[in-house]
């Protein structure tokens, strides 16, 4: 790390707990020494060390050693053949952070990031706004690492989210509106009583720790960028991390330079990126989330404008899917790569069976989409869509007549 240096005007800050520029409200980025890091890192040097998030070090915004979430990241990154045939594309590959360790979701990697850091600047108490899986993410880390922990989320989460945040002994409050007035009430609470607000005072260093699954990507794909990689987006975030990551790649020469396309992919009940981008606009309008997939319900998305701004310079899409097309998405996962993800990876899988069907992603192509969490977060969304069990009484006669029944209906199916 060199500095924080604001993405608007360029001005630069010392590595401090802050994130906004004081001359014109632009969010702070950290910048690197790339030509230092060019001399100590090597592809033959990142393979050398233990499977986790933290083999790039160099490429991510602590001082020291890690001293939190060090068994984080290099989850697996799948060939999905049959999802492929499914979908109508020649090759399929799915980046599963639904196993990611501890909780299950790519937001593991930003929070031990987030708290590295805070712990280098002297931090003890930890605090975050959540829609869900970053609440679960901040709990638990922080249980481990022993530091204090506040999660502030919308009153009507999903139970399991909210149980999974309560398990590691958090202190939860929930807010009795959308996530947007969560952040804001938690950007008065930051200011005021000087807590590590993982995606308020820390988020620049916080957003980096997104790179990891980029990194990864790369290097699991023999130290290739993907042509096309299909991103959810609820901040915007992770979509113009991804891209920040393969350009990095790319500049210190551990993966060649070529042509890629990062895609966005949102709810239709929460889709302010996804609808500026279809229709021509720089810039997103405001909205009130409502959706099944909670975990993207950011009506007012912080990086909406460079998540936007991504999409366009890599000549990528975005698309939204409905309720009942994130289920389907969820269930084509499951049912082609046993692979249960929550619902954005039901939104991920749904966007990038339309841009396939539509030519956006051509058929004879390959791509990776990117599934950030697990199904078993959000068992609500798909209650009463994936059938039900059988019930028959401990009679051999009575299961032969329900294989007789169910081979008639897949017969004729």
């Amino acid at each position: 790390m060199r500095a924080l240096r604001c993405r608007e005007c360029g001005r630069e800050y010392p590595l401090a707990a802050t994130h906004v520029c004081e001359f014109d409200f632009g969010p702070l980025e950290v910048a690197y020494d790339y030509e230092s890091i060019q001399k100590v890192v090597s592809r033959e040097r990142i393979e050398s060390r233990p499977e986790n998030m933290w083999r790039y070090r160099e490429l991510l915004p602590v001082a020291e050693e890690p001293t939190v979430g060090r068994e984080v990241g290099f989850t697996p990154l799948i060939k999905a053949d049959r999802l492929a045939r499914r979908l109508g594309i020649r090759e399929l590959w799915v980046k599963n952070d639904a196993v990611n360790y501890p909780t299950l979701s790519f937001k593991d990697r930003v929070v031990s990031v987030a708290l590295s850091r805070s712990r280098e600047l002297g931090f003890s108490t930890v605090a975050c706004a959540s829609t869900g899986n970053l609440a679960n993410s901040v709990a638990a880390i922080a249980a481990a690492s022993g530091m204090k922990a506040y999660v502030f989320i919308p009153a009507d989460l999903e139970r399991s989210k909210v149980m999974n945040s309560l398990i590691y002994g958090a202190t939860v409050v929930g807010i009795k509106g959308h996530y947007d007035e969560v952040n804001r009430l938690c950007a008065e609470i930051a200011g005021k009583y000087g807590w590590a607000f993982v995606n308020v005072n820390m988020r620049p260093y916080y957003a980096e720790g997104s790179k990891s699954m980029g990194f990864e990507i790369v290097e699991q794909l023999g130290w290739k960028v993907p042509a096309h990689t299909v991103v959810c987006m609820a901040s915007g975030s992770l979509l113009t991390k991804i891209h920040k990551s393969y350009q990095e790649m790319i500049g210190l020469g551990l993966a060649s330079e070529g042509r890629y396309q990062v895609h966005g992919a949102q709810a239709t009940g929460c889709a302010p990126i996804s609808s500026a981008h279809k229709a021509g606009l720089d810039f997103f309008k405001p909205v009130k989330p409502q959706t099944i997939a909670k975990s993207l319900a950011i009506g007012t998305p912080a990086d909406g404008f460079y998540a936007l701004k991504v999409i366009r310079e890599t000549g990528a899409a975005a698309d939204d899917v409905t309720d009942d097309e994130i289920r389907e998405g969820m269930k084509l996962l499951a049912e082609c790569e046993g692979i249960f993800a929550e619902t954005a990876g039901g939104v991920t899988v749904g966007v990038a069976k339309k841009l396939i069907a539509s030519g956006r992603i051509p058929a004879d192509a390959s791509a990776v989409l990117c599934i950030t969490g697990n199904g078993l977060k959000t068992i609500e969304a798909i209650s009463g869509h994936v059938g039900q069990t059988h019930e028959i009484r401990p009679s051999l006669r009575e299961f032969e007549t329900l294989l007789e029944s169910d081979s008639r209906l897949t017969t004729t199916k």
